[in-house]
């Protein structure tokens, strides 16, 4: 009975983390799945339930709007996805994309405008965003989520830092952000891997190429170079694009990382004390769940 009182005593501290983060979800994102792809409703289902026990609060989000969209990308692309007149093996056409694609970008907004007022926010969704580009989908991705989300709140934060942190090059991010001097593009990915860019840094995306066995160890030290170069640009906001498939056993990359980093990497963001917000990208492992829940715990401090 004592040990049942003192394991409960120890875990309040957490408790009252989770309480301060708030987390975007909607079971509507759940709606559409390809059997045998990656990405797969399971995940996200799973880490809300996972969450959810661990005491976490859940704001339902609502879709992001057309002119929203139009901050990132192109009247084509908006009209090719609500048509559903496309074509790509990796990023299907599903009845009713459109409308889950604008709900998972407009959950990545409210998390940006819920930071604003000082709070934490992750948004719990898919699809994923940073693989689509001005013009184009593709990797699992329909909308860019996190650039949407930026280019949304630019009028209440003058200057953004976006922090990508997927073992996949954020193509799509850098191609909507590159250029935009109030905005600093950072990525780390493991290369050679899909989609093959951000092989050099160039203008205002700095990139850090990973070897395919790059150890935690490797990775922390890569990340903490690259705060360097956030911290010395002096964001108002960071924006975060929290991928989960440089883990260890993810089936569909080859990094090192243990369930423990996704805790530093959130720790080594909240220690630059900057308004924050994160949206989910990738990640495949059956372990999303608790990798999700260490980055929140670090992220949230």
């Amino acid at each position: 009975m004592l040990d049942n009182i003192s394991a409960l005593l120890r875990d309040i501290p957490n408790r009252l983390l989770n309480l301060n983060m708030k987390i975007f979800f909607s079971e509507k994102c759940l709606n559409y799945s390809q059997i045998g792809h990656p990405e797969s409703p399971a995940r996200v289902h799973s880490t809300y339930n996972f969450l959810k026990d661990n005491g976490f609060e859940f704001i339902e989000p609502k879709p992001c709007s057309d002119a929203d969209i139009l901050l990132a990308h192109t009247p084509a692309l908006i009209d090719s996805v609500r048509k559903e007149n496309f074509f790509d093996p990796d990023t299907p056409s599903f009845p009713g994309i459109f409308d889950i694609a604008k709900l998972s970008a407009g959950s990545a907004v409210g998390a940006a405008e819920l930071c604003l007022n000082g709070e934490k926010a992750f948004s719990l969704m898919r699809p994923p965003g940073h693989h689509a580009t001005r013009n184009g989908l593709g990797g699992f991705c329909y909308f860019n989520n996190i650039a949407v989300a930026s280019l949304k709140i630019k009028k209440d934060a003058v200057r953004i830092a976006v922090i990508d942190f997927d073992c996949h090059h954020g193509n799509g991010t850098e191609d909507i952000l590159l250029g935009r001097k109030d905005f600093l593009y950072l990525s780390l990915h493991q290369s050679p891997l899909y989609p093959g860019t951000g092989l050099a840094s160039r203008d205002n995306c700095i990139n850090y190429p990973l070897r395919p066995d790059t150890s935690s160890e490797e990775y922390l030290s890569a990340f903490q170079e690259g705060l360097k170069q956030v911290e010395k640009f002096n964001p108002d906001l960071l924006a975060v694009s929290a991928g989960f498939d440089s883990y260890r056993l993810d089936p569909i990359t080859n990094l090192s990382l243990e369930k423990e980093t996704y805790r530093e990497i959130g720790g080594m963001l909240s220690r630059i004390k900057r308004p924050s917000f994160a949206v989910l990208e990738g990640g495949y492992s059956r372990d999303l769940a608790e990798c999700v829940h260490m980055f929140l715990t670090g992220f949230g401090a």
